[in-house]
């Protein structure tokens, strides 16, 4: 095929017509393709981008139903039986001649050195068998009249204007502007400076997979950021509300040079402005650091009037070549054109794959035209990666390893998808992941190599979208700063605009976006805030935060009124965390005094007035329901009718906490009405102790550990749980010291009850009193005996064995001599104790 004639080029047959539609950005010319697509019975749109057949691929499944569409790409195919209608990239477009329709997007990309040459035999063979359509800039015209002469040229003008508007500051681009530079780091180091500067921007690159630019064009669109920095992958065909577009650079690296951009390219991007009917500006960034990139008079005039110089040549390559060995295959690929118009292409990176391989000696067995196709096949594998032709041949060469012989099992296939499904690591790390899961979603399409294709597709796309989430969360978690978009979007410079509501966790909101919190009823802004943001929010935060207390203030009065969310802690009222009054020392133990917080003076004073009675209230009952027995006690002490020495009695109850030692009480100098009528107010007469049991749980002791430290007092703190014997150098009020341990006085009281009742069981008779009770509440023999000490018993220690006897030894035995008051203790005789009272003897003793 390397000596083919023009005369010898393939011509389709075909009798329909074809339409060149030609013309710059913003003309319609995909809208006017998916009308005619629509109209006829079955068609095929080729477009340049996998992204744009997919968004079209939605359009047209909301006009003939899912189950009459295709999408076909090389990463993708979703192919219901009997579709009518495809979407498809220009490589995945399928050769039909009962398609009714055939359309090609952006055709001008013909003379794209990489690709071209399959747009351009898309348009000189593919053909519908009643209309075709050829979509492209104007530039494409002389091309068309040479090599399809037979085609209807349509020439449609731009929608709306472009002008030139000169060098701007970044911080002085308007909102809904589009940022263009030409390297992933110039992209980063442009959507950092908006994070700063506007609260942050979308980023789109063509390293993105379709799902990230979307959910970054979304972001954009939606209005959450008011910028978007691209790269040039942004001037093709993403259709975005884009109001002025301004360029970082205006030359880039094109695979083989840095090179200017030519006006056609400047177009492509800058035509992204003004959409429809609204016109759009376009522009450089200034301030860039001395190297500011500047349009010619030339380059703005060509843009502004959409004049560009034709296209002269088209790339093509031999579409149908021989495959009788490897050598044939290469010769027809590097064929020469058949058309003075057609030029041969640089080496793609499909072609310089198959060159290198084929040099390899593995590869020098590949006879046969079968297997010189499948290798063909193989090596036209797309580099997703953008690696370059040696990395990328050593990864088709392993590929074809694997498939020379068959076909790729579903262990390995699925193993390979699996170690790529780590949605972790930075933008740069995803974005790799993202390249390489691209290149097995393309093998798991191809069901002459890949077992259980449907399965292994399948996988490769949930794995592509889990990353694809986590590197658009990535992007916006670096790029995008929300609490500043949200003030510039909706303030502008007036505050008063901003509409603030609060959380229940006190956060200050607005759209949703914490610009400070209350501590108290006082506003705090955020400190991440930038030092620009503060007068803003401290402004917003002052306009609304009235209506906010004021609604603040109404919760905590049902609150209140519930008696449901506030608490009593260390003398202070807590609702929600926050202190909103203090106890001070007031008339009585009981009757402390309340003092509102000070930040509730931002109340207006009815309403403090309402909230500080309502705070009242909310003590008093809680008071009445911990230490409403203590409130009885405080009561009858002041009735004149209980004589002097009960009311005596009962105020030392009040102040005590409820316990008092018997001995010091006064309880003497009681007659029995007296006596009678306290044990009617709840006051327990104890061997030991008089006690109130209600104040013996520790909800009670607690809250009369407050007020009596409120009011003066500083008693020891009761235990968290009332246990019966705790370890403390100072007892706490309820419990009574023995030895180095504290027992509860109900306990001991029922310990010396249980001790009188063996005594009257023993009819004067010493007796035996079994320690098992006490040790179950976990008190030692040695502070059981103290407690009986000190209840009036006494203790006989049996008398030793003789010697050479055996057997147990003789308990101790016990009688109650009760020490009248005033009267010194009565010594008792006792023998010298053995074996395991010997301590216990001793401890009477001392």
């Amino acid at each position: 095929m390397a000596n083919r004639t023009p005369a010898q080029i393939r011509r389709p047959t075909h009798t329909g017509v074809v339409k060149a539609v030609l013309g710059p950005t913003n003309t319609g010319k995909t809208h006017l393709a998916i009308e005619r697509l629509c109209a006829h019975s079955s068609g095929a749109i080729g477009f340049p981008l996998r992204l744009l057949a997919r968004e079209v691929y939605d359009r047209v499944c909301a006009i003939k139903g899912i189950e009459n569409v295709a999408l076909i790409t090389g990463e993708e195919r979703i192919e219901p039986k009997g579709a009518r209608w495809h979407l498809c990239t220009v490589e995945a477009m399928p050769s039909r001649p009962d398609l009714a329709f055939i359309a090609l997007d952006e055709a001008q990309l013909s003379a794209d050195p990489e690709r071209g040459h399959v747009f351009t035999d898309r348009l000189l063979h593919t053909r519908g068998r009643e209309e075709t359509m050829l979509l492209g800039s104007s530039t494409l015209q002389p091309m068309i009249k040479a090599l399809v002469p037979e085609a209807e040229i349509i020439s449609r003008p731009r929608f709306s204007t472009l002008t030139h508007v000169g060098a701007k500051k970044l911080s002085r681009i308007p909102p809904r502007s589009a940022i263009v530079a030409f390297s992933a780091e110039q992209v980063y180091v442009m959507a950092e400076m908006l994070r700063r500067f506007r609260g942050g921007a979308a980023v789109v690159m063509g390293a993105l997979s379709p799902q990230t630019r979307n959910a970054q064009v979304a972001m954009y669109q939606s209005g959450e950021v008011d910028y978007l920095v691209a790269t040039d992958a942004v001037g093709m065909g993403l259709n975005l509300d884009v109001h002025h577009v301004a360029f970082a650079g205006l030359s880039k690296y094109d695979g083989h040079r840095h090179r200017r951009l030519t006006t056609a390219e400047m177009a492509q991007i800058a035509g992204r402005a003004g959409r429809h009917q609204r016109d759009g500006t376009f522009g450089t960034l200034a301030g860039m650091g001395g190297h500011d990139p500047e349009f010619s008079e030339e380059e703005i005039y060509a843009i502004e009037e959409h004049r560009f110089p034709p296209l002269t040549k088209l790339f093509w390559r031999e579409a149908e070549p021989r495959f009788d060995s490897l050598a044939t295959l290469i010769e027809d690929l590097e064929s020469l054109p058949p058309r003075s118009e057609l030029h041969i292409p640089p080496q793609s990176i499909d072609l310089a794959v198959l060159k290198r391989l084929s040099e390899e000696p593995d590869t020098s067995d590949i006879r046969g035209t079968r297997a010189v196709k499948r290798f063909w096949d193989v090596c036209r594998l797309p580099d997703f990666r953008q690696q370059g032709a040696e990395t990328h041949s050593r990864f088709v060469a392993r590929l074809w390893q694997d498939l020379r012989h068959g076909y790729l099992g579903a262990d390995f296939v699925a193993q390979a998808i699996a170690q790529l499904d780590i949605p972790s690591g930075d933008i740069d790390t995803l974005q790799g992941r993202i390249s390489a899961i691209r290149s097995w979603s393309y093998i798991a399409q191809r069901a002459d190599w890949v077992l259980a294709k449907d399965e292994m597709s399948a996988r490769a796309r949930a794995v592509e979208t889990r990353l694809s989430d986590a590197l658009h969360a990535r992007l916006t978690e670096r790029f995008v700063n929300r609490r500043t978009t949200v003030l510039m979007r909706k303030a502008g410079s007036d505050a008063g605009l901003l509409p603030v509501r609060l959380s229940d966790s006190g956060a200050v909101l607005v759209d949703d976006e914490p610009i400070g919190h209350l501590e108290g009823f006082r506003f705090v802004v955020d400190p991440m805030a930038r030092a620009a943001d503060r007068k803003l929010l401290l402004a917003a935060a002052e306009r609304h935060l009235p209506a906010l207390f004021e609604t603040r203030a109404v919760e905590l009065l049902e609150s209140a009124r519930l008696a449901d969310g506030l608490a009593l802690q260390n003398a202070a009222f807590v609702w929600r965390g926050i202190t909103v009054a203090k106890l001070e020392r007031g008339r009585g133990l009981l009757e402390p005094r309340i003092k509102p917080d000070a930040t509730l003076d931002r109340f207006p004073p009815l309403l403090k007035g309402r909230v500080v009675d309502a705070l009242d209230d909310w003590f008093a009952g809680h008071v009445q329901r911990l230490l409403g027995p203590l409130g009885k006690l405080a009561e009858a002490s002041r009735a004149t009718e209980s004589g002097a020495n009960l009311r005596a009695l009962l105020l030392h109850l009040v102040e005590a906490g409820g316990v008092l030692p018997r001995d010091e009480s006064g309880l003497d100098r009681l007659d029995a009405a007296q006596r009678g009528a306290m044990k009617k107010l709840g006051v327990r007469i104890g061997a030991l102790d008089l006690f109130v049991p209600a104040m013996l749980r520790p909800a009670p002791l607690n809250l009369w550990v407050t007020l009596a430290t409120v009011w003066g007092a500083r008693p020891p703190a009761p235990p968290e749980t009332a246990s019966p014997v705790i370890s403390a150098k100072e007892p706490p009020v309820g419990y009574r010291r023995f030895g180095v341990e504290c027992l509860r006085v109900d306990l001991a009281e029922k310990l010396l009850h249980a001790a009188h009742s063996t005594r009257m069981d023993a009819k004067g008779r010493r007796f035996y009193i079994d320690p098992g009770t006490a040790r179950s509440m976990g008190l030692s023999t040695t502070s059981f005996a103290g407690l009986l000490r000190a209840g009036g018993f006494r203790v006989f220690m049996g008398r030793p064995l003789p010697q050479g006897a055996y057997g147990p030894a003789m308990p101790p035995l016990w009688e109650w001599r009760p020490v009248r008051p005033g009267a010194a203790a009565e010594a008792i005789s006792l023998p010298q104790p053995t074996g395991a009272f010997a301590a216990l003897a001793e401890l009477v003793a001392r």
